[in-house]
């Protein structure tokens, strides 16, 4: 099936996969439950399966995708098929992140911002991507590399000196095969994705396996003869070598929404979001959205920070300030579980990498990110835990560069029940693991970096908010109703600075 520039050639997933030699990298595109080809992935798999090949693949993605079950990069997760894995996430594809902790694959973890920009360099044959985005952490060399179990020895990420500064370059390789997804194809090849919520990092996977002299492949929602609009096209028939037409089944707008016309359309309209019952959740929400100001532009982390959007709602102040999802969407709500990188009708969809050259210049006023580990120094761990790898995604990138910075979570974990009354909190069981230890077990995010570049970080929680200064975590808001020694510094593992601080805003624990 030589490539005929003039028509694209349409064929099989089947007859497309069985084009992937045995030692290729294989780059798919997606974020979560957006974007992905499902359709290739599967077809990939059913392959290994009844014939052994491929073998030996190096896997490169950027942003997790799957559905913590049998969908997305989980569809490849298999020995033999895969020798190593280079990832920015791995929570929604468990089975990829236990092949990691096994050892059964090389694996590595880069910062998701890192990987969609490292395809523009790969597709310009520069040397890699040179940023500050790591260092301290254990991506930094002297912390591991981005390694992820011993049988990760190559180093992939080197410390470099420029005018006097310290600075990662994270290395530049080769793509063989780019496995992607759009809407439409012409009879040329050229791909529009009107129907997709994200467009993601589509151009420049395209762009570095066609330099490489590799092949992309492309997963399509229908055919078309022509494409009236030469600016909607976003991936150019000369970089696609096979077209395949996905079954809907395997073309969802996200592995939770077939279809929605909100993911993809403007509107004056507001999302109306599921009302949230009372709970430390959502006390953490409300003091969280004390630190948004009106014109704010803000990132939320998936998870407990998207508590924030549905209490801005309830105050109706979520026209105050503009929301982002680092998969592109700027302005509207940013949607949940499955569909997390869309936004409900958002006013712009950029691209992924470019989004994160806004972010990493500096772009976000706040972001609210969640925290699984905290320790003396501040520092944050969101990527490993409970005997799992969730790996950093976005994390590492926004958590870097936003200027202020709020982690929330609540101060013990596992069993954790609250109650509240008259603006006084009363904790009627404790949960069984603290947040705040020692050291945390891994560095996705370096407190002391943070500070030498001027960021301002809390750390909020529904008992205690703490703030990072140059001695490390400083109390500066205690709960109503809350004992200071035996619900806060017992339950920790270090001690706190301890000066003056204030009380909790009691308005964040009105029962309703």
């Amino acid at each position: 099936m030589a490539r005929v520039r003039g028509s694209a050639l349409i064929v099989s997933a089947e007859e497309a996969i069985a084009l992937i030699a045995d030692g290729a990298t294989v780059g798919v595109s997606g974020f979560v439950g957006a974007g992905h080809p499902e359709h290739l992935t599967a077809a990939l798999e059913e392959r290994f399966l009844a014939t052994g090949f491929p073998q030996n693949l190096t896997l490169l993605y950027a942003a997790g995708q799957g559905d913590r079950n049998d969908r997305g990069l989980n569809h490849l997760a298999y020995p033999g098929l895969l020798k190593r894995v280079v990832g920015g996430h791995w929570n929604l594809a468990p089975k990829l992140g236990q092949m990691a902790l096994d050892g059964v694959i090389e694996a590595y973890n880069l910062p998701q911002g890192v990987v969609c920009v490292l395809l523009r360099e790969i597709a310009a044959h520069r040397p890699g991507v040179i940023t500050k985005v790591g260092l301290g952490t254990f991506m930094d060399p002297r912390f591991g590399g981005g390694r992820l179990n011993p049988r990760t020895i190559e180093p992939i990420i080197e410390l470099v000196k420029l005018d006097g500064e310290e600075w990662l370059r994270y290395k530049s390789f080769p793509i063989h095969v780019a496995l992607i997804r759009a809407t439409a194809a012409d009879a040329r090849g050229n791909l529009t994705m009107e129907d997709e919520g994200v467009i993601g990092e589509v151009l420049p996977m395209a762009q570095a396996a066609r330099n490489s002299g590799g092949l992309v492949i492309a997963q399509v929602q229908r055919l078309v003869k022509s494409i009236s609009d030469p600016k909607a096209v976003r991936v150019p028939g000369i970089l696609v070598d096979y077209v395949c037409v996905a079954p809907a089944e395997h073309h969802m707008q996200t592995f939770s929404e077939q279809y929605t016309s909100a993911f993809v359309q403007c509107a004056d309209e507001t999302v109306p979001l599921r009302p949230l019952e009372f709970s430390e959740r959502k006390i953490i929400g409300r003091r969280a959205l004390h630190e948004i100001n009106t014109g704010d532009i803000v990132n939320l982390g998936i998870g407990l920070p998207e508590t924030v959007a549905a209490v801005a709602e309830e105050q109706g102040q979520l026209k105050n300030f503009t929301l982002t999802v680092e998969a592109g969407p700027i302005g509207g709500v940013p949607a949940s579980g499955l569909s997390f990188g869309c936004s409900h009708y958002p006013e712009a969809i950029i691209d992924q990498p470019s989004q994160f050259d806004f972010y990493d210049g500096g772009g976000i006023d706040i972001a609210v990110l969640g925290a699984v580990e905290i320790d003396k120094e501040g520092s944050v761990n969101v990527s490993c835990f409970a005997g799992r790898f969730a790996g950093v995604g976005g994390f590492m990138n926004i958590s870097h560069s936003a200027r202020r910075l709020v982690f929330c979570c609540t101060f013990t974990a596992g069993g954790l029940q609250i109650e509240s009354e008259g603006g006084s909190l009363r904790i009627r069981q404790e949960g069984k693991h603290s947040k705040f230890v020692k050291k945390v077990a891994q560095v996705s995010f370096h407190g002391p970096t943070a500070l030498d570049r001027g960021q301002q970080v809390l750390y909020v929680t529904e008992r205690a908010v703490f703030a990072l200064t140059e001695s490390g975590l400083r109390l500066i808001e205690l709960a109503d109703g809350i004992d200071l020694d035996s619900q806060v510094l017992r339950l920790m593992q270090f001690s706190p600075e301890i000066k003056d601080y204030q009380k909790y805003n009691a308005e964040c624990f009105r029962n309703s």
